[in-house]
């Protein structure tokens, strides 16, 4: 089972305030699990997700030349 991580974590992790993670999530943006009230994130997700943003940036940057 790969870790979860909670809010304050990845705030740190992704460098952003934990105001900017819960907009994410109401605006849908990113995707957790509330356990016992308390969002959780899964680290693999989390990665995977980094990497698609990545991917559709050099995509866009291919798309301006």
């Amino acid at each position: 089972m790969s870790r979860l991580i909670d809010v304050d974590e990845l705030a740190d992790y992704l460098r952003l305030k934990k105001q900017t993670i819960y907009n994410w999530l109401s605006q849908g943006k990113i995707s957790g699990i509330k356990v016992g009230g308390v969002w959780r994130f899964d680290r693999k997700e989390v990665d995977a997700w980094l990497r698609t943003k990545r991917h559709l940036s050099k995509e866009a940057k291919a798309g301006e030349k």
